[in-house]
C-alpha cells in the first residue's frame, strides 16, 4: 500500500530521519527529459523484496531505501495527514501536482 504525505514535513529532515533507520541504496535523479526512464527503472528496483521508494515534492530525485519503517509513528502522523492506495501513479501525481508533500511507495 502506497502512503501519500499530505502533512508538510521538511524535506531534508524526511530524508534523513529514513536514512537513521533504513538503508539508502539509490538516489535516482531526473530533469524533465529523463524523468519518465527514469522512474522506469526505479520502479523496477522497487520489486525487490524489503525495498521502498521515495519521492518528494521540489526534488528532482527518486530515493530507494531497503528495510522497513514506521513512518506513521517517526513522524506523528495522523489520518488526515495522508492518503493510502494501490493506485502506483496516485503518489508522483500527487505530488507533481502540489496536493502532496511526499509518496512512499512499496511494491
Amino acid at each position: 500500500m502506497n502512503k501519500i504525505i499530505k502533512k508538510w514535513i521538511e524535506p531534508y529532515v524526511l530524508l534523513e530521519t529514513l536514512k537513521k533507520d533504513c538503508e539508502l541504496v539509490k538516489d535516482f535523479t531526473f530533469d524533465g527529459f529523463s524523468k519518465n526512464a527514469v522512474k522506469n527503472e526505479f520502479l523496477k528496483q522497487l520489486k525487490k523484496e524489503n525495498h521502498f521508494g521515495l519521492y518528494m515534492k521540489n526534488v528532482n530525485k527518486f530515493y530507494l531505501f531497503k528495510g522497513y519503517v514506521d513512518i506513521d509513528k517517526i513522524f506523528e502522523l495522523t489520518p488526515p495527514d495522508y492518503d493510502t492506495t494501490e493506485d502506483i501513479e496516485k503518489p508522483f501525481d500527487m505530488v507533481d501536482m502540489g496536493q502532496a508533500e511526499a509518496g512512499l511507495i512499496f511494491l
